[in-house]
């Protein structure tokens, strides 16, 4: 079956990655691998917990992460704002509108009948966006195979897609087959909603992408400085969540009344506990790929969080069960694939792996 096959393919890549990952990075880039995939991993399952149980907490999840990382930020980044910032607000103010706007849609997108692996593999996608844009933009030129990645990239969301569509309106019509007279309003109804809700991630796709670009040449300008622009980013929104204050404040009555955990003889909300440990994982993933684009070369950077994406599918698919179709399997691959292409993952692997014992020592 599909997880037999991808469980031997897994086993045998294995001992190639952790090879290959050993001989190009220092201890320090390997706590910060080990950031990335606890952080981000455990991440989704948070997420996942949330959205199980309040499928619009979106917006409230978008606020609890910004909230933590500008807390920090301000306490340890900027000192109590006593150190200047290199960045003029005025750029950073540019930056943010950007920045939130693609971390509230993508948020807000799982209220309109995303399935959160069909969420992640539209995020696993954003090269093609990057590409698009740095053409368009930047007037970029890429080599042919990177179009061919880019193509694979590209039909394996469609595929994706197309699915989950098919499924939605699959079991909708199961659910409303009793009721016959609402059946087909209803079908209409769900499949309109998944439509808004992709029409969104490709807006917040096309946005990052174009953040992205804006970044790049902010840094050729300023020079970088990652860990100013995490805090700004992150803390000059946070007014914006006053236009979304009544859906707020909804969450926080609602969150306020779910089951009662007991943690070190406290009795706390479990929605609290899992909206703080998705924050915290959310920060921690973010520090661990600060680290990692400092300590290593844009290959592993690129190797090590594309596979995070993958395990954390996965992960996604079995532990919680989400439905997941041969055509989803399809998608997924190209997706990677193409991902891999584009970075030139396999060349790189092929051009290591033919070195001599001796030249890897010299």
């Amino acid at each position: 079956n599909v997880s037999g096959i991808i469980s031997r393919v897994v086993l045998h890549l294995d001992h190639y990655l952790f090879v290959f990952l050993s001989t190009t990075m220092n201890a320090y880039a390997w706590f910060a691998v080990s950031l990335v995939f606890l952080g981000c991993c455990s991440n989704v399952v948070f997420l996942e917990l949330l959205i199980k149980n309040d499928p619009g907490a979106g917006n409230i999840i978008t606020f609890s992460q910004f909230l933590l990382v500008a807390l920090e930020g301000f306490v340890v980044t900027t000192k109590f704002l006593t150190v200047k910032n290199v960045v003029p607000i005025r750029q950073y103010m540019i930056m943010v509108c950007m920045f939130f706007a693609v971390s509230v849609v993508n948020n807000y997108a799982l209220n309109f009948n995303i399935p959160l692996p069909l969420h992640m593999i539209f995020r696993a996608g954003s090269l093609m966006a990057n590409m698009l844009l740095g053409v368009l933009i930047l007037r970029k030129e890429y080599p042919l195979h990177k179009y061919f990645a880019v193509t694979m990239i590209t039909v394996g969301i469609s595929v994706s897609t197309v699915a989950s569509a098919q499924q939605l309106r699959s079991v909708s019509s199961n659910e409303t087959h009793s009721e016959e007279s609402d059946s087909s309003g209803s079908n209409d109804g769900e499949l309109i909603r998944l439509l808004i809700g992709i029409a969104m991630l490709l807006f917040a796709m096309l946005m990052s992408a174009r953040l992205g670009i804006f970044q790049e040449t902010l840094y050729k300008t300023y020079g970088k400085h990652p860990r100013e622009a995490m805090f700004y980013s992150h803390a000059l929104p946070l007014p914006g969540f006053l236009l979304l204050l009544p859906d707020l404040w909804n969450k926080i009555i609602l969150f306020s009344a779910s089951e009662l955990i007991v943690v070190w003889g406290l009795s706390i909300p479990k929605m609290y506990l899992y909206m703080l440990g998705n924050a915290v994982t959310q920060y921690i993933c973010i520090r661990g790929v600060f680290i990692l684009t400092t300590e290593c070369p844009s290959l592993v950077v690129t190797l090590v969080i594309t596979l995070r994406k993958f395990l954390s599918l996965l992960f996604s698919i079995y532990y919680f069960q989400n439905p997941f179709t041969m055509q989803h399997w399809l998608g997924t691959v190209l997706v990677f694939g193409g991902t891999a292409i584009f970075v030139d993952l396999f060349p790189k692997f092929m051009e290591y792996f033919s070195e001599t014992p001796k030249s890897k020592v010299e």
